[in-house]
């Protein structure tokens, strides 16, 4: 059959196949609806993927996963199904193998501070949203994005009411020549009420001056000296020709 004959082409406008992009238009619509749900928590916070990334992840998961279940229906009814389309599942590997890209994407390491963590989580739980829309699973599609969304809302009040040591991350450099010792910083750090976390310590010699970098854990949440007092306590220290110091955020 000449593939430019008016059979062929009006087949792919036939109301079976107008049927099929009808349910195919309504699996993207919703799958786009609730990624934008679990994408709006992290636009508030003011994070680099938003709304518009997640709608897109979810939709465009729900979208490859729904047109493997209507392979009958591909090239207006014409085509071979192909294994892909018997076989939904490669498509999904295929989804989890191409967020994952896109998840390490947004992780960004800084230091001793590593951030995007949640947001890569998150981006994945939206690929899975639209995969569970593009089968059909949609009341558990919307109680995933529903969980999402409060997870991401709510766990965090919960955890900043929880017991927690906050961790920051130091870097010193000494002045040429200068010996640090160890035991002193230990008793630096506990006498601000930080504790030098074990196996942090990283220490680099460069030009005849040596420069340590570690993470200091506070005894508790409010045991810690505040950040710009601990920053007027190490200008004043012996030996210390420049630091800095942020929060060791993971």
């Amino acid at each position: 059959m000449n593939p430019l004959s008016s059979q062929m082409l009006s087949d792919f406008w036939s109301p079976v196949a107008l049927q099929i992009n009808l349910v195919i238009f309504l699996n993207l619509f919703g799958a786009l609806l609730l990624g934008c749900l679990v994408g709006y928590e992290r636009a508030y916070h003011g994070r680099a993927a938003g709304m518009r990334t997640y709608g897109l992840v979810c939709m465009a998961s729900a979208a490859l996963t729904v047109i493997a279940g209507y392979s009958v229906g591909w090239y207006g009814g014409h085509g071979v199904p192909s294994a892909m389309g018997g076989d939904p599942t490669r498509i999904i590997q295929g989804i989890v193998t191409g967020i994952g890209f896109l998840g390490a994407g947004v992780i960004m390491k800084e230091g001793l501070s590593i951030s995007g963590l949640t947001t890569a989580a998150s981006i994945w739980a939206a690929s899975a949203i639209g995969v569970m829309v593009g089968v059909g699973f949609y009341a558990a599609a919307i109680m995933l994005a529903l969980l999402s969304a409060l997870c991401m809302l709510g766990l965090s009040r919960l955890e900043a009411r929880l017991p927690q040591r906050p961790a920051i991350g130091i870097t010193l450099r000494f002045d040429k020549g200068f010996q640090a010792d160890e035991g002193e910083l230990r008793a630096f750090l506990l006498s601000h009420g930080f504790g030098m976390a074990s196996g942090s310590v990283s220490i680099n010699f460069s030009n005849g001056s040596p420069e340590w970098r570690f993470v200091a854990v506070a005894n508790c949440r409010h045991c810690g000296t505040p950040m710009i007092e601990l920053a007027q306590s190490l200008e004043k220290h012996s030996g210390v020709h420049s630091f800095q110091i942020a929060h060791a955020r993971n």
